[in-house]
């Protein structure tokens, strides 16, 4: 089924749509960086600022539609994918992977069809820390949430393990790619890659400080973080880097949408 010409045409087309969203949340973040935090440096976010285009309400269809074909791939990949790893253990990593970006896709491109229907997206921050409110009065609450920011944390180190060792590369097929440009979507897959990670440990940490104070208000998604970091001092600059990151990871995934194996 993945390698079906129709679902590798629509999986690549949702993988430009996927970066897309990442180049939009480096645009939102560097607006932190330069002091205005009046918008959501989320994924909906980046979602709503497609809707104040003038071709909002048509973009925003085509990019839940590629989204959601996104997912279809990801899903196909992590069912049969990643045959090329030799390592079964690695392969099994790179399927949860997709799993994982699948639910992400789902979740973006239910995000952009709410805003081409009419109405806007709720606060993803007051949702997560109504979720922390109710995990935390349970008995063995904030143990509970505190494994989740484990789990959050060690993704996040995932991620940017990924970066640091390039196995991004392992995955895509650089013979695809137009001469010149292999060297530069090695750097910016890296950038990416690590600075997406940097962003998954940023929220950790905030669900992880709600778990030991019993503050479901320290918790919070990227929106929060990334505004929290901004608080601090040279805040901006560790902002900067995940910009950058951010920027990094969706140049990545257009070269992806080419040149990924599978």
């Amino acid at each position: 089924m993945r390698r079906h010409p129709a679902v590798q045409l629509l999986g690549r087309a949702g993988m430009v749509c996927y970066g897309v969203v990442h180049v939009l949340l480096a645009v939102l973040t560097a607006q932190v960086v330069l002091g205005d935090s009046g918008e959501r440096t989320d994924q909906k976010g980046a979602v709503a600022e497609i809707a104040r285009t003038p071709l909002g309400p048509v973009l925003l269809w085509v990019l839940a539609i590629g989204l959601f074909a996104f997912a279809g791939w990801q899903l196909a990949m992590a069912v049969s994918g990643y045959t090329w790893v030799t390592e079964r253990r690695k392969r099994l990593y790179r399927r949860a992977g997709s799993v994982g970006r699948a639910i992400t896709g789902v979740v973006i491109g239910i995000a952009a069809l709410t805003y081409a229907l009419g109405s806007s997206s709720s606060d993803s921050t007051a949702q997560q820390q109504t979720l922390t409110a109710k995990v935390l009065a349970m008995p063995g609450g904030q143990f509970l949430v505190g494994v989740v920011a484990a789990g959050i944390i060690w993704l996040g180190l995932a991620v940017g393990r990924k970066g640091v060792k390039k196995s991004f590369e392992d995955d895509l097929d650089m013979a695809e790619l137009p001469a010149g440009t292999q060297r530069w979507v090695e750097r910016l897959g890296r950038v990416g890659w690590i600075g997406k990670g940097l962003a998954y440990v940023l929220i950790g940490v905030l669900v992880g400080l709600a778990a030991i104070n019993a503050d479901p208000q320290q918790s919070g998604g990227m929106d929060k973080a990334l505004h929290t970091l901004a608080a601090q001092p040279y805040g901006v600059f560790v902002l900067a880097l995940i910009a950058l990151g951010f920027l990094g990871f969706g140049v990545y995934c257009f070269a992806a949408a080419k040149a990924h194996k599978g």
